[in-house]
């Protein structure tokens, strides 16, 4: 196998964990409950049925076009292609509400393992379909967070957003073609002047693994909603729970391997972390306030430019 020469990135999921897959089940649920209750009963839907595992096989990664019409095929809702502009339309509002009022919390690991692959040499690019994509991106602070956890690498400067270090985005364009089609991450190797088959991609959706595999690279699955079954039979390389698991000497080589068993220290932070965490006396940074959740620690952000998806 030759050198990886380039990481590419999805955002929701890998990087972040974002509020669309509430948007995308509360949304479908307020629509069946107001305007489709008339059609409720013709379909398989109820307020459990969408569940982590149905959005991560069939809704997560995908354009959100895609993502509304293959939600509605599932759950068997009649008149489908004159309902997904709709659902489409009512998912976006609400995601927007839930940024503007909320929190999304950035992964440790994952910002550690962006970190440990630009040390490695690596080129690094993001592409999500999400047009949100550079809206987390550009409140999650890479210094701080180094700072705080004691790690110390010569690409990181003071001020540095987790969008600025990427040395491609190509997050929120309009493809022709989504997921599981290559093409965003073609575009992404593309721009980072890397050869498909010398890229690594990153993923926690099957359809993302997918096309990165039907682009001639090598693909990481992140099964962080117990589906790393769907990610290994979707034809990832590699399958891990955590991006803190990946050997990345290995990776430096060539190679995809698990990093042998480590005594792992467990604490509230290393779970999920968020933006910037220093805070002035009324409990309030650049990016809003700082509150600390059951087992992680949330930012609730305070939303300063109109978002799309």
């Amino acid at each position: 196998m030759p050198k990886f020469q380039g990481s590419i990135f999805d955002v929701d999921g890998v990087l972040v964990d974002s509020p669309h897959q509430k948007a995308w089940r509360e949304s479908l649920r307020e629509l069946m409950e107001s305007d489709w209750r008339g059609i409720r009963d013709r379909t398989t839907w109820s307020p459990d049925a969408f569940t982590t595992l149905v959005y991560q096989q069939y809704v997560s990664g995908k354009p959100r076009a895609s993502g509304a019409r293959a939600a509605l095929d599932y759950f068997h809702v009649p008149d489908a292609d004159q309902r997904v502009a709709e659902y489409a339309q009512h998912k976006q509002e609400m995601v927007v509400r839930l940024i503007q009022a909320g929190d999304f919390t950035a992964y440790p690991d994952a910002l550690r393992f962006v970190i440990a692959t630009k040390d490695a040499g690596m080129l690094i690019a993001d592409a999500s379909s999400s047009k949100n994509a550079a809206l987390f991106l550009r409140q999650i602070r890479l210094d701080t967070f180094a700072q705080e956890h004691g790690i110390s690498s010569p690409t990181l400067r003071p001020g540095l957003t987790l969008l600025d270090y990427f040395d491609a985005d190509v997050s929120g364009r309009d493809f022709a073609h989504g997921k599981p089609d290559p093409e965003i991450f073609l575009a992404a190797a593309h721009e980072l002047g890397v050869e498909p088959r010398r890229a690594i991609v990153i993923e926690d959706a099957s359809a993302g693994v997918q096309a990165a595999k039907a682009g001639g690279m090598a693909a990481i699955g992140v099964a962080r909603a117990d589906d790393a079954g769907l990610l290994a039979a979707a034809g990832a390389d590699l399958v891990v729970t955590t991006l803190d698991d990946v050997d990345t000497t290995a990776m430096s080589e060539g190679r995809l391997a698990r990093r042998q068993a480590l005594c792992r220290v467990t604490m509230p932070s290393r779970r999920h972390w968020a933006a910037d965490e220093a805070q002035s006396k009324d409990g309030r940074s650049a990016y809003g306030t700082i509150t600390r959740g059951t087992g992680e620690w949330r930012a609730r952000l305070t939303a300063t430019e109109p978002t799309m998806r």
